[in-house]
């Protein structure tokens, strides 16, 4: 739940700061000089990339949820079996050999969604974002029908 108070009011700045971009950028383009005009182009190009990425940000983190409902509706969702230390933190060993199972059973499963999904999740346990994202997308282009990229 914070999570999801966090990523929404975070969406709701960055909205309110593309508004401020755009609106100034419009303002640029109405003073009607060669120079205005140009930067006010400019100014207007950065919120219609930050819109897209958030939109497409936004678009990802909801058919993860919905894999992860689904996979838990099923009882698939995987066991947090990490060891951590005393502050908390994952051992690194630990998430090591959830990750080395994680890797096995995707290699015997290609074209299982659920695998993708729980090899995504261990790569986040190691840290790799990445990685951990380029699996979860898989997971969903997989649980999809879509073709995969390789």
């Amino acid at each position: 739940m914070r999570a999801k108070l966090t990523y929404t009011v975070t969406a709701a700045v960055l909205v309110f700061y593309f508004v401020l971009a755009g609106s100034r950028g419009v303002l640029l383009i109405r003073h009607g000089t060669l120079l205005t005009v140009t930067f006010g182009v400019a100014v207007l190009i950065l919120p219609v990339i930050g819109i897209w990425f958030l939109w497409k940000n936004t678009q990802f983190v909801r058919r993860a949820n919905a894999l992860a409902v689904e996979l838990d509706a099923e009882g698939g969702l995987p066991v947090d079996e990490l060891l951590r230390t005393p502050s908390g933190r994952i051992d690194r060993a630990s998430a090591d050999a959830v990750f080395a199972r994680r890797r096995e059973e995707t290699e015997d499963a290609p074209d299982d969604w659920r695998c993708w999904f729980r090899l995504a999740v261990a790569y986040q346990d190691a840290r790799d974002t990445p990685r951990a994202r380029k699996a979860m997308q898989r997971a969903i282009a997989l649980h999809a029908n879509k073709p995969v990229r390789a």
